[in-house]
This record gives structure tokens, sequence and C-alpha cells, in this order.
């Protein structure tokens, strides 16, 4: 039997942070929990990424069992990316993360900074506890 090293946690979200936190990780799941995608529809979705950045991420979030990598044997080779039942169970969380977001550009629109937001998450902030 190996030897596992055991993990100690002062409070919940550090694990939260240890399997999605970091630049890529969220804006990754962010577009996956819209659906099915393929590397290269990735790539163009974050275009400041670079193809190693996001194979190492899609290879963490996997090894987590937060996607699922679906390989077809063709050529040329396809590869899918969704998220599996457990990772979309973080669907209200990066919902949550991403109109925080955009109500903080607003805010700091109001207050002078030249911001362009390209994309809006498609959830109602209405709808959220916090929303004004």
């Amino acid at each position: 039997m190996a030897f596992m090293k055991q993990a100690i946690y002062n409070i919940g979200v550090e694990d939260t942070m240890r399997i999605i936190g970091g630049k890529w990780k969220p804006i990754i799941l962010c577009h996956l929990k819209h659906g099915i995608m393929r590397t290269g529809e990735l790539r163009r979705a974050i275009p400041n990424i670079t193809q190693k950045m996001l194979t190492q991420q899609l290879r963490e979030l996997e090894d987590d069992g937060i996607i699922n990598r679906k390989v077809y044997s063709q050529i040329p080779p396809k590869v899918e990316y969704s998220l599996t039942e457990y990772g979309e169970s973080l669907n209200k969380i990066l919902e949550d993360l991403c109109v925080w977001g955009e109500k903080d550009i607003e805010r700091r629109k109001q207050k002078g900074e030249n911001i362009i937001l390209l994309n809006k998450e498609d959830v109602a902030a209405d709808s959220l506890p916090y929303a004004d």
C-alpha cells in the first residue's frame, strides 16, 4: 500500500483554490460550463493563454475530476473537453464570480477607468443575492 501525504487545510476554501485557483483555471471552467469545447476553441476563447499552459491546466483539471477529456481516433486527432458531473457542481460559484467581476468593472468604469468587457455572463444579475 502506497503512503499518501496528509493534507491539512485551515478552511475549506483552501481546497477549492487548490483545484480552481490561479489565473487560467476559472476562465477555462467558465467557458466549459457553456458546453463541450475542443482545444482550438478554448485557445480562441482565451487568446492570451499559451498552448503549453492550456494543456497543463486542462491536465490538472482532468486529474482532479473536474473535466472530461474525450479523444477521437481519427486523423487529424480530435479532442473534446467538457465538465464532469462533479465539475458542474462549480457552475454556481463560477457564475457568481463572473457576475461579480462584471459589477466590479462597471464600478471601476464609473470611477473613470477605461475598461472594455468583451463578453458577459448569461445569468441575470438580479437573480443573485447581492444584486443592487
